[in-house]
């Protein structure tokens, strides 16, 4: 499967603004910096809300304005209702994931890590 998250510091925290597709973010006026480690570490994150089998423990990994296009289904998700939705029959598989290959890329209040991972 393919990837691409782009995370954005919110509330005090770092979270999924996009998940596989490259828009960014609008630039806010404080730019918090942030390292590739990090950036790649927040799919750990994401991959520990699946593990807990919570629909809603994963949908607030994504910002407020976040894109999800999920690979298993059609429908492209915009609000928090609509991707935690789509978790609830995900996580119905126990799934986990694992990065094969990525790119990270850091700019003011934003970042992206796109490549491929493994579902399990």
């Amino acid at each position: 499967a393919r990837y691409s998250f782009v995370y954005a510091f919110e509330d005090g925290k770092w979270m999924i603004s996009h998940h596989h597709s490259s828009l960014m973010p609008q630039e806010t006026v404080r730019p918090v910096k942030v390292t590739e480690e990090e950036v790649r570490s927040f799919f750990g994150l994401w991959n520990d809300a699946l593990k807990t089998g919570d629909p809603q423990k994963v949908a607030d990994r994504y910002s407020k304005d976040a894109v999800l296009l999920p690979t298993l289904s059609d429908e492209a998700r915009y609000t928090n209702d609509r991707i935690a939705d789509y978790f609830v029959g995900f996580l119905k598989k126990k799934p986990t994931g694992e990065i094969l290959e990525g790119n990270i890329k850091i700019g003011p209040n934003w970042a992206q890590d796109a490549g491929t991972y493994s579902s399990y």
